[in-house]
């Protein structure tokens, strides 16, 4: 029979996660009964995703802003600032709650006309009007509201992030400034929280080099657990998301242990050899509301062997219209079969490559389950992803 469908996405519906419940057991009996349930099978180098939430929560992996406040106090002793964190209820909003705590001043800068990943403080239309130029001039919080107005909104969750966070403070502890140079913050003081995601370390660079005396990062704040908190000893407070308006959820850790136990059970189960991944968020741009998606410090903290590396694929579109464009019908079915049958091993710079998404898989992989399982009540927090790796050649 010719084969009529490549890649497939499931979103598979398991029990509600609780702390202390056997994660690894979980997933694998929750696909296993999902495959015998809809009657299908599983098959080698199929992939199966796991949301990193589901991983944290069976964990316990999480900690409390008295928890935050005391692993703070820990690095600073008196006044700090906080560069450039995201503007978001749901990840930083309770971090800041809890190093406002401390009762030490807050310097707080934002970067502007958008943080990190793409949400707005202003409409760019009316800051390059002004004559704004976002890599030199520095705003203070009255000058910013005397130009955008009191109440500027987010377009899409109608949050004023500015105001907001000024109203986390505690005895109006956060002083809240504008910049996109790091080392504006050494106007105020020289020990300095880093806030940002992926630009984190070239932060701590520039703050280092231009002086500053302290400089830790989101990533160094609860890498060990403060009385009997949650932790990640690589990532700290990144990744976190509210859980309740006291206590957030780490992002989870020993990631490769769960990865890895899932893979053998499969195959004890089926005999089949499945890679495995735990995801957060996926890594894509929405087009209307320029916000990046990844608030995470990676798509995947953890993956099997096989999931390593990027694609290698020709473009057929490539193929159909330049080197084989002479051809029709079956003929050139045959040729386009025998092409990726002798495609090199890395076809890196190759003409039949061009337009080829040069992405990790686990960042494709990771946007794909991100997409299939959501961020709301779809309930399917493990995602099964099925003939990835075949091709156009694949019988």
């Amino acid at each position: 029979m010719v084969r009529t469908v490549g890649t497939t996405t499931r979103g598979i519906r398991t029990p509600i996660i609780k702390e202390g419940d056997n994660i690894v057991d979980i997933v694998v009996d929750s696909i296993l009964q999902s495959a015998k349930t809809e009657n299908y099978n599983l098959n080698d180098r199929d992939v199966v995703g796991i949301t990193e939430s589901l991983v944290a929560r069976a964990q316990g992996n999480y900690a409390t802003i008295e928890q935050i406040k005391k692993a703070t106090d820990d690095k600073f002793e008196s006044d700090f600032g906080v560069i450039f964190p995201i503007l978001s209820r749901n990840r930083f909003s309770i971090i800041l709650k809890g190093l406002a705590m401390t009762g030490k001043k807050i310097y707080l800068v934002l970067n502007y006309p958008s943080d990190e990943v793409g949400n707005h403080l202003m409409n760019i239309d009316k800051m390059d009007g002004l004559g704004i130029n976002p890599y030199t001039d520095v705003l203070s919080e009255s000058e910013y509201r005397k130009l955008f107005g009191e109440n500027v909104r987010h377009p899409f969750t109608g949050v004023d992030y500015v105001q907001m966070y000024k109203d986390l403070g505690v005895n109006d502890n956060i002083e809240i400034h504008l910049s996109n140079d790091p080392r504006t913050v050494l106007n105020f003081t020289k020990d300095v929280l880093v806030a940002n995601i992926h630009e984190r370390k070239r932060t701590k660079r520039i703050l280092k080099d231009a002086g500053a005396k302290k400089v830790y990062g989101l990533d160094e704040i609860l890498t060990t657990s403060v009385d009997g908190s949650g932790y990640n000893p690589e990532y700290g407070l990144l990744g976190s998301n509210m859980a309740t308006k006291d206590k957030i959820k780490l992002f989870p850790r020993n990631c490769q242990h769960y990865v890895d136990e899932i893979q053998r059970k499969l195959k004890e189960a089926t005999g089949k050899h499945i890679e495995v991944m735990i995801y957060g968020d996926g890594a894509f741009k929405d087009p209307a509301g320029k916000i990046w998606e990844l608030a995470d410090p990676v798509v995947s903290p953890g993956y099997t062997e096989g999931l390593k590396g990027t694609p290698n694929e020709i473009k057929l579109k490539y193929l159909a219209d330049a080197e084989l464009n002479e051809l029709e019908g079956e003929e050139m079915k045959n040729a386009i079969v025998q092409k990726i049958k002798e495609k090199d091993n890395n076809l890196v710079g190759q003409a039949e490559s061009l337009g080829t998404t040069p992405r990790q898989l686990t960042d494709l992989l990771g946007s794909l389950c991100d997409l299939t399982s959501g961020s709301g009540d779809k309930g399917t927090p493990v995602v099964l992803i099925q003939g990835y790796f075949d091709n156009y050649a694949t019988e």
